[in-house]
This record gives C-alpha cells, sequence and structure tokens, in this order.
C-alpha cells in the first residue's frame, strides 16, 4: 500500500518541478543579463590584473638584473610573492564564469579536394 502512494505522488512531484524551471521570459533576460554583466566586469578585472602582474614582473626582472649572485634581497623575494599570488588572482578569475557560456560563431568549415 505505501508504495502505491509513493509512485502516486511521483508524477504530481514531477510536474511541480517542471513548473518551477520554466522562467518567464522577461525574467530569463534579465538574468542573461546580468550574467553578461558579470562576464564584462570579471574581463575588466582581469584585464587590469593583468596589467598591474606585466608591471610587476617587469619590477621584479629590474631587480634581478641589479642583484648579483652573492646578493638577493629581501625587495625580490617580495616581488616574486607578489607577482606569484596576483598571478594565482588572474588564473582563478579566468576560470570564473557567470552564467552558460555564450555561443560563438565557429570558422565556416574549408572542404579539402583531392588533387
Amino acid at each position: 500500500m505505501m508504495c502505491g502512494n509513493l509512485f502516486a505522488a511521483t508524477p504530481a512531484l514531477v510536474a511541480a518541478t517542471q513548473v518551477e524551471t520554466r522562467q518567464d521570459p522577461a525574467q530569463k533576460e534579465m538574468q542573461d543579463r546580468m550574467a553578461r554583466e558579470a562576464n564584462k566586469k570579471r574581463q575588466q578585472d582581469i584585464r587590469e590584473q593583468t596589467d598591474k602582474l606585466f608591471q610587476l614582473a617587469t619590477e621584479l626582472k629590474a631587480a634581478v638584473d641589479k642583484s648579483n649572485e652573492n646578493l638577493l634581497s629581501l625587495e625580490v623575494i617580495r616581488k616574486a610573492e607578489e607577482v606569484e599570488k596576483l598571478a594565482k588572482k588572474v588564473k582563478e578569475k579566468m576560470k570564473d564564469s557567470v552564467g552558460p557560456p555564450t555561443k560563438q560563431e565557429l570558422p565556416t568549415p574549408v572542404p579539402i579536394y583531392p588533387h
């Protein structure tokens, strides 16, 4: 008897879940727009952090060039750690994406003809 009630409730549960997953087109558009804006902001942050990373790497190279084989300053070590931390942040931010992937048009394949 208990199994009959379980199976009787299952179609109603499935129907309720299907209704909940449907979205109002305006709501979906708003979510899509928010996802695009979040990705745009993420891309801007990546550009800014990459510029900073380039600047730090350039400063690190200059500091290493000033040092010799017997002396490595704390400044060089700190700069290297800063480069490492920022590089990791940039890498993590590149992995993050909001929403479904955007559709990018693939190049049209060029047919290969036998000679």
